[in-house]
């Protein structure tokens, strides 16, 4: 089967409509999908609700903002409940701080020449709440400061660069907690991101398989061939199962498209096996 286990909708930083999304990922040939908006699970029922119009597997997911150490790292959580309160009121406490975020980071692209960048991102973000660095990011394309999306992350948004804003999200333990609390398997989502060392990815690793973490993502649009390698390698190493999952944004940003990833190596353990789908 043909499974894709992250991947975002308008709910969060995503281009399309969760029905759109999903109807996508069924023309794409993918048979499985999970929708991991970022701290959301509005888009949930739409695509649900598509994925049964399309004739394919749908599995309810999220992806939860978790500060460690100073870093930003995501955590996806996949089966989950989506009534589940504890749940929904984490989540809830996350979203609170993107809008204060957004206009830290617009007054610190302003400082750098770039006016009204806070309300060029709104018009990308068609649910405000849950406004962005993507959603600054397209601002800054469609404005011609950048060519592309990738540019705007290598040259903005992210540490050192103009419209950085740092943020403290969740810990690890609520993110895991939630997840687990509502029925979940949490997962760590493309490591490969993350610029940390091999000994603080261990500990990473450490921390979150003792709140109860289950999974890794190994193959990933976010991932060099290597990197599916190495970290298939850590999920072994570790006792984790293995993830697949493109993290689909839009047709245009997005390193893979849906349905185009490479599959999980045979030796490793894929985390849908404890999955109902």
């Amino acid at each position: 089967m043909n499974i894709d286990l992250h991947c975002h909708s308008t709910m969060s930083d995503g281009a399309l409509a969760p029905r759109s999304l999903v109807l996508r990922a069924a023309e794409k040939g993918v048979d499985v999908l999970a929708l991991t908006d970022h701290d959301n699970l509005g888009g949930l029922a739409e695509a649900r609700a598509a994925a049964d119009e399309a004739g394919i597997r749908f599995i309810n997911g999220v992806e939860v903002s978790v500060t460690w150490r100073g870093a930003t790292v995501h955590i996806v959580g996949l089966g989950i409940d989506p009534a589940n309160r504890e749940l929904n009121v984490g989540l809830e406490s996350v979203r609170g701080g993107r809008v204060e975020r957004a206009r830290a980071m617009a007054a610190s692209l302003k400082s750098a020449g770039i006016e009204a960048s806070f309300e060029g991102a709104m018009r990308f973000a068609q649910n405000p709440v849950m406004i962005s660095r993507t959603h600054f990011a397209r601002f800054l394309v469609e404005s011609g400061v950048v060519e592309d999306s990738r540019a705007a992350f290598r040259r903005y948004l992210v540490p050192g660069k103009p419209g950085y804003s740092p943020y403290d999200w969740t810990t690890l333990a609520n993110a895991v907690g939630w997840i687990r609390g509502a029925g979940g398997a949490a997962v760590i989502a493309h490591p490969g991101r993350y610029s940390l060392s091999a000994a603080a990815l261990a500990e990473l690793i450490a921390e979150f398989r003792a709140a109860g973490g289950v999974g890794i993502e190994v193959v990933t649009g976010n991932h060099s061939t290597d990197q599916f390698r190495l970290f298939g390698a850590l999920s072994r190493q570790h006792g984790l199962l293995a993830s697949r999952g493109s993290d689909f944004h839009a047709p245009e940003e997005s390193g893979v498209e849906l349905g185009a990833l490479p599959a999980l190596a045979p030796q490793l353990d894929p985390v849908w096996r404890g999955l109902a789908f």
